[in-house]
C-alpha cells in the first residue's frame, strides 16, 4: 500500500543502528521526514545524505527530524552512516519498505542522474560500495508526516536519484505548516 497526503501512518517502532529506539507517530517533532534509501554503500544515497547533513542545522531550525531507512543491515550501514548526524536504522528484512509501499525496479539505477550522482561521492570521498545488501534494484522515498501521524507529502521514486532534495523539503513543510 502506497501512502498519500492525508494518510495516517500507524504506530510503528523503530531501532537505530546505534541501539536507540525510535517510535512513529513522534509526538515530540513537529514534522518526520522518513527517506527510505537503498543499500547502504549506495553511492548515490550516501551523496544525497551528505546533503542532508551539511543543512541539518536549517532541518532542525524549520521542526524537521530526519529518519533514513536503508534495506542493510546495522553492522553494514555502521561503516557508512554512522557518522550521520540524524537517525538512521536498518530494515533488512525490508518489513518496513513492504509497510510504506516502496518498490524496486531494475530500470532503477539506469537513469543518467544516477551516475552523475554517484560519481560524485566517489569523487568526494574516494569510497565505493564493496557489497549491495539485498540488491541494486531499490528505489528511494519520502514521506513527511506531522506529529500526530498524518502523511503531509510524499514521494515514491522513479530511479534511484529521484527524491526530494533540502529545499524541496524545506518549501513542503514551510507550506504545510502556514
Amino acid at each position: 500500500m502506497k501512502f498519500l497526503p492525508g494518510d495516517v501512518v500507524p504506530a510503528t517502532a523503530l531501532e537505530t543502528i546505534h541501539g536507540k529506539p525510535l517510535q512513529l507517530p513522534d509526538a515530540g517533532s513537529r514534522w518526520v521526514h522518513l527517506q527510505f534509501r537503498r543499500f547502504a554503500g549506495c553511492p548515490v544515497c550516501n551523496f544525497h545524505l551528505m546533503t542532508f547533513a551539511r543543512r541539518q542545522g536549517e532541518l532542525a531550525a524549520a521542526g524537521i527530524r530526519e529518519v533514513v531507512l536503508f534495506h542493510s543491515s546495522a553492522q553494514e550501514m555502521r561503516k557508512y552512516q554512522a557518522q550521520l548526524p540524524f537517525d538512521c536504522v536498518a530494515d533488512p528484512a525490508k518489513a518496513h519498505y513492504r509497510r510504506f509501499g516502496v518498490e524496486t525496479s531494475r530500470l532503477a539505477f539506469l537513469h543518467p542522474r544516477v551516475f552523475w550522482s554517484g560519481l560524485r561521492w566517489v569523487l568526494a570521498t574516494g569510497r565505493f560500495y564493496r557489497k549491495a545488501e539485498n540488491g541494486i534494484t531499490g528505489l528511494p522515498a519520502d514521506v513527511l508526516i506531522d506529529a500526530r501521524g498524518t502523511v503531509v507529502a510524499v514521494k515514491y521514486g522513479g530511479h534511484a536519484d529521484d527524491h526530494w532534495e533540502v529545499d524541496e523539503l524545506l518549501a513542503l513543510a514551510g507550506a504545510a505548516g502556514s
